[in-house]
């Protein structure tokens, strides 16, 4: 007889309904764009739990703030390029990174974290719950959002 005996020992799965959510905010300024991304992925998919569930949505919400001040590092400023398509015959539209972070640092930033997380329906409902800002001013203040280090 082995030492371990079936049915001794369970595994906790954690349910979506009995999660409680927390909210976290990501200081971006001076930072890499793509860590800024991957920490906020990690937190909004809730990888960061001791009870993270694979197959649960057990995620949190973050709050970016400065995102027009993250930092793209070495020439993707120039090189690295945004492409979407109109749904016609030659319809394919390029944006540079130098332009969307110029533009819309938040769409640059929702696009790196969105890449990030699984493109399934838990995907789809994490990146809900993903607030970009480009300044340091954000409208959630009645939620309380606890600062996150940006490792």
């Amino acid at each position: 007889m082995s030492a371990y005996k079936r049915g001794d020992m369970s595994t906790y799965m954690a349910k979506a309904e009995t999660i409680e959510r927390k909210w976290y905010v990501l200081d971006a300024a001076g930072k890499p764009l793509g860590r800024v991304a991957a920490t906020a992925a990690t937190i909004l998919r809730g990888k960061h739990r001791p009870e993270f569930t694979p197959h649960a949505d057990c995620g949190e919400y973050v709050i970016i703030i400065n995102a027009a001040d993250a930092i793209l590092t070495g020439k993707k400023l120039y090189q690295k390029k945004y492409y979407h398509h109109s749904g016609y015959i030659g319809g394919l539209k390029t944006i540079t990174a130098k332009y969307m972070m110029e533009n819309n640092p938040e769409r640059a930033m929702t696009l790196a974290v969105k890449g990030m997380l699984p493109h399934n329906t838990i995907g789809d409902k994490s990146i809900t719950r993903l607030k970009v800002y480009a300044g340091a001013e954000h409208n959630q203040q009645a939620q309380q959002p606890v600062a996150y280090e940006v490792k």
